[in-house]
Formats: C-alpha cells, structure tokens, sequence
C-alpha cells in the first residue's frame, strides 16, 4: 500500500524534526519545508496528501500559504499548527481552506490521530459520493451531512436544498429556480419558504469561522467555500 505523503512546513528546526519524526513513525512519508516559499517551491513539484502548516512564519505564513494553493485550485487538506490561541485567527484558517488545527505545545499522539483523521476522511471521499464545500460534506451514498468530524440533523427538505447548492457552489441560485427544485413551486407568489430554510441551515452550519450561504439581493442564494 502506497504511503500518504505529507509536506510539513515551520520555520523552527526542532518542531518540524518532531513533526517529521512522529509522521514518519506513523507510517507516512514525510517532505520538510523550511518556510512558505520553500513550501510552494515544493508543492510546484510534487503532489502531496496532506500539508501540515505552522501558522506564524517569516516571508509567508500559512495563512498566506494555504490563501495561494487555494486559489490555484489545490484542495489537498490542511492542518494548521498553531501557536496563537485567538479565536480569529483559527477563524481565518477555516475561511482560506484549512480541514483542522492544532494548538502548541500538542502531544504527538494529538497530532497522530488528527492526521489520521483528516487522510482517513480524504480517502473516504475520493472512495464514495462525497460532495464538500469549505468544512460542510455530503455523503450521498448514506444520506449524511458533517460539519467537519460532526454530523448535522437536517430535515429532508433542508437537505435537499443544501445538497442543490452544493451540487452548484459558488454559483448563485436564483430564488424561482430553488422553489421549482426544491418546493416544486412555479411562481414566487411572494413566498418566503426559500429565506425560512436558509436560515435554518445557516443556524446549524455556520459555526467556526464558516459563513458561507450567502444572499445576493434581488437575485438569489449561494454557497462559497469560504464565507
């Protein structure tokens, strides 16, 4: 079986020869960057499984990091390593991409099983129908919603709106097309019902720095993966 590759990035010698060393016993094989630059020199190069960040670093950070392989299209998951306690800044991580972090000083054996995780969830989708967008994830095959690791209740009605916006992320949703999809309403009729069940799953998933059901006045919904 093929080992999962993992580029680690922190500019702090002996977290990342920790880092390293606890991945490597692990099982996984482990490519070290010294700071952010070295990390994209890398990442232009190879294709990795996991990249695990140091939020805090000279020239870029991870935030900036992740910011930039994000744009390019890259959604290998992330785990960010964190010295900042500040809710905001975990916030942020979540908003540019990032699958989850951990707090330093971490045990190893934290940061084994939070790796474990996050490939274990990234080889289930690639595995079955999974649909994503930022930490929300539809497993069509047994009908589940995560917020990351946790799964959310949702009625059939919210799940079939959310799971036709996902199907379309990024794309805005025009409010008739949603209450001929969802509803099988025709005309508007100045109906609320679409605003009512997107309130409903903004209260249940938006949490931790996630925002992303967006409205675009006078035309429609959506949802982005960093909102």
């Amino acid at each position: 079986m093929k080992k999962a590759q993992i580029l680690v990035v922190d500019d702090e010698s002996g977290v990342r020869e920790l880092v390293g060393d606890v991945l490597e016993l692990e099982g996984y094989e482990v490519t070290i960057a010294v700071d952010g630059l070295d990390a994209l020199s890398r990442i232009r190069k190879q294709k990795f499984d996991l990249y695990v960040l140091d939020l805090n670093m000279p020239k870029i950070d991870g935030l900036v990091l992740l910011e930039k392989v994000r744009s390019g299209g890259d959604q290998t998951p992330a785990l960010l390593l964190t010295a900042r306690r500040e809710k905001e800044d975990i916030h942020q991580g979540f908003r540019v991409g990032a699958d989850d972090y951990v707090t330093k000083p971490f045990s190893i054996e934290e940061l084994a099983l939070r790796v474990g995780a996050i490939l274990r969830r990234s080889s289930s989708a690639q595995a079955t129908n999974i649909l994503r967008c930022g930490p929300i994830s539809i497993d069509e095959d047994q009908h589940l919603v995560r917020h990351q690791d946790e799964i959310i209740e949702l009625s059939p009605t919210e799940y079939n709106l959310l799971h036709f916006l996902i199907e379309r992320k990024n794309k805005v949703i025009r409010k008739d097309v949603l209450l001929n999809a969802i509803w099988g309403i025709d005309f508007e009729n100045n109906s609320t019902v679409v605003e009512t069940y997107i309130s409903y799953l903004r209260k249940k998933l938006h949490r931790d720095g996630f925002e992303g059901i967006k409205t675009v006045r006078g035309v429609g919904f959506q949802i982005v993966e960093r909102g």
